[in-house]
């Protein structure tokens, strides 16, 4: 979120993207723990423990090791988990159900129609699944990619929305950050690239957070005027 101060402008581009974009949704490396790596692990065996040897590929025994613990605390790390000790909590846990969820949705993130199909061009974003994707009637034009959105407290608001400004150079007032291809369409709350991992917890201000390559598609894609639809409820809210 941030207040409408742009530095720059940029021409909207016709570029045309094909197909469904694949999500690039990382797994983590594997790799053995010496004595002092071990240490600085937490070895309790958390209550989502076989859920997260599964993910990691890790031998599923619902027993911590310190092999185990490095392969966690790498993911933890990876994501902005904190602590990042290697413990199999409902935090870790939380981070890989919504990527599992976000590769199931495959190619057809709106199969169950709850995106609207009858206004054109529009951007969709399931905040249950942290998803977003931008279609053309049921026609799916770019996406699905993960979204980081809105936190407890500053959650992302649900409806049918329209982009109203756009700023490709945004510089936010409020928080005193950077929102490149900021495209704003419920008051504050915008369309903008982070750094930050798409499942760094606990979540935005209540912006829609992107990968900077997303954010420039859908800078090239979307226009002032056009529709945002916002649904579901993200885990943790």
């Amino acid at each position: 979120m941030g207040t409408r101060k742009a530095r720059g402008r940029a021409g909207r581009r016709t570029a045309v993207w094909g197909g469904a974009a694949a999500l690039a949704l990382p797994w983590a490396v594997v790799a053995g723990g010496g004595t002092a790596e071990a240490a600085s692990c937490n070895l309790s065996t958390g209550p989502y423990q076989r859920q997260v040897e599964k993910f990691l590929g890790r031998p599923v025994d619902g027993r911590q090791s310190a092999a185990d613990c490095t392969a966690v605390r790498a993911f933890q790390t990876k994501h902005g988990i904190s602590p990042a000790q290697g413990y199999a909590g409902p935090l870790t846990w939380q981070a890989m159900s919504t990527m599992l969820a976000q590769r199931a949705a495959g190619s057809a993130p709106n199969r169950a129609g709850d995106c609207p199909v009858d206004r054109g061009r529009i951007a969709c974003v399931d905040l249950t699944r942290q998803l977003s994707w931008i279609q053309d009637g049921a026609t799916l034009r770019y996406g699905p990619v993960p979204v980081r959105t809105g936190k407890d407290g500053t959650e992302t608001r649900t409806g049918l929305k329209r982009i109203y400004h756009r700023s490709i150079d945004h510089w936010s007032t409020v928080y005193n950050v950077s929102m490149p291809y900021a495209q704003f369409f419920d008051g504050g709350i915008a369309f903008h690239s982070t750094a930050k991992s798409m499942w760094n917890p606990p979540g935005s201000g209540g912006c829609v957070n992107m990968r900077s390559a997303d954010a420039k598609a859908y800078w090239n894609l979307l226009g002032k005027g056009e529709d945002v639809y916002v649904y579901g409820r993200k885990p943790g809210t």
